[in-house]
């Protein structure tokens, strides 16, 4: 007689309740990555559409605002506009008659590709991400810093 070889209900349950344990831990790591993750996308979007709106300006030759509103966190760009994670800290300084309201800042590009300047910083926790505009020619700068908390 042959014997039929399997596995036991005891090594199914071992098995399985490693998949779950090996799973709950891969999901607190994706967990914690996921606001790092949320502000280093935040910054480059930023980035990219600061330098669109600066492209904008030159092509078409007449000056191009990018704003942000750092209560609703609606952003505005040439023709183009989005919304910030809830979980990103937004701290900007720009030229004080490019401030169009109160919360809201504002970046003019200039049609020879000079701006009115700013820095923005986007912060999650203790990680930050500083975006700076030169003033001179327009210049968009993405760099990694440290919040301060």
């Amino acid at each position: 007689m042959r014997r039929i070889r399997g596995f036991t209900l005891l090594e199914m349950l071992v098995v399985a309740s490693l998949v779950v344990v090996a799973m709950a831990i891969a999901a607190s790591v994706v967990g914690k990555a996921l606001p790092g993750q949320q502000l280093r996308s935040a910054a480059k979007e930023l980035a990219g559409q600061l330098r669109y709106t600066r492209a904008q300006a030159i092509a078409t030759g007449k000056p191009k605002l990018f704003t942000l509103d750092t209560n609703t966190r609606e952003w505005k760009a040439a023709g183009h506009s989005g919304v910030l994670p809830k979980s990103v800290e937004i701290i900007a300084t720009v030229a004080r008659s490019e401030q169009p309201a109160e919360g809201v800042v504002a970046i003019r590009f200039f049609p020879e590709g000079a701006s009115t300047g700013g820095r923005v910083v986007l912060k999650s926790g203790r990680a930050a991400w500083q975006l700076d505009v030169g003033w001179l020619i327009g210049d968009v700068r993405l760099s990694r810093g440290e919040s301060k908390q």
